[in-house]
C-alpha cells in the first residue's frame, strides 16, 4: 500500500500512542470482517487500518515512514517487514474480538488474506495456513568456486540454535542468486509450517578476473611497439585453459576485446558467459639511451 498511513486512520502527524490506539480501536471496530460479513470493501478497508497501526504503533518504523515518505518507505519495508512484532491477537482480544480468528488460531471468523507478506496470512476456520519467516543465508564464493561448483558447509541459526549442514553449489551461482531449502527457516507463531531457508551467493573479489553476471574480464599489458605492429599474447582462463589472443596491428589503449563463452557457466541451462580483454599499452617511465635515439628517428620520420 502506498496510501498515507495518517489518513487513513483519520490522525495528524503529531499524533500520540493513545491517540493512534484510539483511531484504530473505533476503526476496528467498524470494519472488523465480524461485523461487516461478506463485505469486501469493508475487509480491505479492516486491512489497510491494520497495516497503518502497525507502522504508526511501532516507533522506529514511524520514524522511518516520516523520514522517508510512504513511497521510500515500501522501499526499504517488505510486508513481512510491516507486521513483524506487531501482536494482533493482544490488540483484537483488547478490543473484544477474541484475538484467535488468525490463520493458525484456534477460532472461527471470516476468511480474507492480508496478503504473501503478511505473517497472519488470512482469517481461517482451518489451523496451520500462516507459514514461518525465511531466513537468508549470505555465501561468501570464489570465482573458481562459481566455475566448478562446489560443496560449502554453513552454520545457521535455526528455531534457537545453531545448525550445520553441507550444501552442493552448483556451476554458476553468481552473486545474488539462491538456493531454497525448504522448512529450515522460523518456525510458525501460528500453528503453521516452519519457513524456508535461502542460500544467496556473493563472489568474492578476485585478483586477475571481474565479474559481471556471468561474463568476466581481464587487463593485459602490451608494450608501445606490439600495439603498433601487432602480436600474439598468452590468456590463462579462469578454468586453466591456455589462449592466443592475436593483437592487431594499430590496437589502440583500452582496447576491449571479446573471447565468447569464456567466462562463467550459467546456473540453469546450457551456455556461459564470456572473457572480455582490456588491453593496456604500457608506457615506459624511462628510457636507455639506444631507446630514446631510436624514438627520436621515429618522431623524426613523422611517427
Amino acid at each position: 500500500m502506498a496510501e498515507d498511513y495518517y489518513k487513513i486512520l483519520g490522525v495528524s502527524k503529531k499524533a500520540s500512542d493513545k491517540e493512534l490506539k484510539k483511531a484504530y480501536r473505533k476503526l476496528a471496530m467498524k470494519y472488523h470482517p465480524d461485523h461487516a460479513k461478506g463485505d469486501k470493501s469493508a475487509e480491505e478497508k479492516f486491512k489497510q487500518i491494520s497495516e497503518a497501526y502497525a507502522v504508526l504503533s511501532d516507533k522506529e518504523k514511524r520514524k522511518q515512514y516520516d523520514q522517508f515518505g510512504s513511497a521510500g518507505f515500501h522501499q526499504r519495508f517488505s510486508q513481512e517487514d510491516i507486521f513483524r512484532g506487531f501482536d494482533f491477537s493482544d490488540i483484537l482480544r483488547e478490543f473484544g474480538f477474541g484475538g484467535a480468528n488468525f490463520s493458525g488460531g484456534r477460532g472461527g471468523g471470516s476468511r480474507f488474506s492480508f496478503g504473501s507478506g503478511s505473517p497472519f496470512g488470512s482469517f481461517s476456520r482451518q489451523p496451520g495456513q500462516s507459514k514461518g519467516s525465511d531466513l537468508v543465508y549470505e555465501l561468501p564464493l570464489t570465482l573458481r568456486e562459481v566455475a566448478a561448483g562446489t560443496n560449502k558447509v554453513v552454520n545457521f541459526q535455526h528455531k534457537g540454535r545453531s545448525e550445520k549442514m553441507t550444501v552442493k553449489i552448483p556451476k554458476g551461482m553468481i552473486s545474488g542468486k539462491k538456493l531454497r531449502i525448504a522448512g529450515k527457516g522460523e518456525p510458525s507463531d501460528y500453528g503453521g509450517p516452519p519457513g524456508d531457508l535461502f542460500i544467496q551467493a556473493k563472489v568474492l573479489e578476485d585478483s586477475e578476473f571481474q565479474a559481471e553476471s556471468y561474463d568476466l574480464s581481464m587487463t593485459r599489458e602490451v608494450k608501445v611497439s606490439e600495439a603498433i605492429l601487432g602480436t600474439q599474447i598468452n590468456i590463462l582462463t579462469l578454468d586453466g585453459k591456455e589462449l592466443n589472443l592475436k593483437i592487431p596491428p594499430g590496437t589502440k589503449h583500452k582496447t576491449k576485446m571479446r573471447i565468447p563463452g569464456q567466462g562463467l557457466p550459467h546456473m540453469r541451462g546450457s551456455g556461459r558467459g564470456d572473457l572480455f580483454i582490456h588491453v593496456h599499452i604500457s608506457t615506459p617511465k624511462k628510457l636507455t639511451d639506444k631507446q630514446r635515439k631510436l624514438v627520436e628517428k621515429l618522431a623524426a620520420a613523422g611517427l
